[in-house]
């Protein structure tokens, strides 16, 4: 398939495909595009975000499987064959008798890239190393003095995975503060924010020829772009004390604030109410992940509020009243709240 003939056919499923290389479309009209339309026949959608716990278990199927195949004896050696480059040529070959690509995408909707990665911060030892001493800091700084944001080299230096070098520097890079926010932190926060707003909207402005060129303050938006998909890495780095992280959570009661006008909503027996509502609803919904729920349709059970302050909410609600909530999957979190907790709250309320 030529390249614009690839293009077309592959913005039905990725609707942002435009914005996409040269490269990368050649590689996705060889490993997705036929994979696509397979599972449009099967009326599966391609999806984006966060893995589900179905899809990783799946991935982790699909790698077993895989080295069960070839006889390569582990998960690290067919993922990271870099590190080891006396079998890195019987390990390619094997990769490519046996249709690793197709393998390791096996019943996931998603492009083969995004599988991939998934597979790499799954299966990686690196990503399992616990806390950095500060030790580790000091030489992470020293690492980036020296090879900038090489972060495959930094990692094989540090023997922890790109990822987790990466958002370490991110949260070290600068002086960090942890104490409450300042007026000029807030400022510069919500500065940073709307900047990043404006510069989501020009684009969408340009493209209505139609309407009237309107002054930036005249700008109206909608409220989903007030809090979805903001590039938090850059805003991180205009307010310069702050670990992105921390900037979404401040934007977010920001945001409520305005929202709710200031009402406590999570507090006394409102704050009940809202917990009760919003196990019932995680109940009724039936859903077995936590990305299959629609967070947006559940803010009403506490108010006017961002989707972000929900999921907030329900962290916090299984983190303190489900016990070993970490081996738990999300339907039995549910329904242990809904069973154990519900009552208890219906009664205090």
């Amino acid at each position: 398939v030529d390249l614009d003939t690839a293009r077309q056919e592959l913005e039905e499923f990725i609707p942002h495909v435009r914005t996409i290389s040269d490269n990368s479309i050649r590689k996705m009209a060889g490993r997705d595009l036929a994979r696509f339309k397979q599972f449009k026949k099967q009326g599966i959608a391609v999806k984006f975000g966060r893995f589900s716990q179905k899809e990783n278990n799946q991935i982790r199927k699909n790698v077993e499987e895989f080295l069960t195949i070839t006889g390569i004896d582990s998960a690290e050696k067919l993922l990271f064959t870099s590190r080891y480059p006396e079998d890195k040529e019987s390990i390619s070959r094997l990769k490519v008798e046996h249709l690793f690509c197709e393998k390791l995408s096996e019943g996931i909707p998603r492009p083969w890239r995004l599988i991939y990665y998934r597979a790499r911060k799954i299966f990686d030892p690196n990503n399992y190393k616990g806390r950095y001493t500060n030790e580790e800091k000091e030489k992470l700084k020293k690492y980036h003095a020296m090879h900038g944001n090489d972060w495959k080299k930094i990692s094989e230096m540090m023997s922890r995975s790109n990822l987790s070098v990466a958002m370490k520097y991110s949260e070290i890079k600068s002086a960090i503060n942890y104490g409450p926010w300042s007026k000029k932190e807030t400022r510069k926060l919500m500065h940073a924010v709307e900047e990043a707003i404006r510069k989501r909207m020009e684009p969408e402005d340009g493209n209505c020829h139609s309407s009237p060129k309107k002054s930036n303050r005249d700008l109206t938006i909608d409220r989903e772009k007030l809090y979805q998909k903001l590039p938090w890495t850059e805003i991180e780095a205009k307010v310069g004390t702050r670990y992105w992280r921390q900037c979404k959570q401040k934007w977010t009661t920001i945001l409520t604030k305005k929202m709710t006008k200031g009402q406590q909503l999570y507090r006394g027996t409102k704050g009940l109410q809202a917990k009760i509502n919003l196990i019932k609803r995680l109940y009724d919904m039936k859903v077995e992940d936590a990305n299959d729920v629609n967070w947006e349709e559940l803010s009403d059970t506490i108010g006017d509020v961002p989707r972000a302050y929900v999921q907030a909410k329900f962290y916090k609600l299984k983190v303190s009243c489900v016990p070993f909530w970490q081996k738990k999957t999300f339907s039995e979190i549910i329904d242990y709240l809904f069973k154990k907790k519900l009552p208890e709250f219906e009664e205090r309320l």
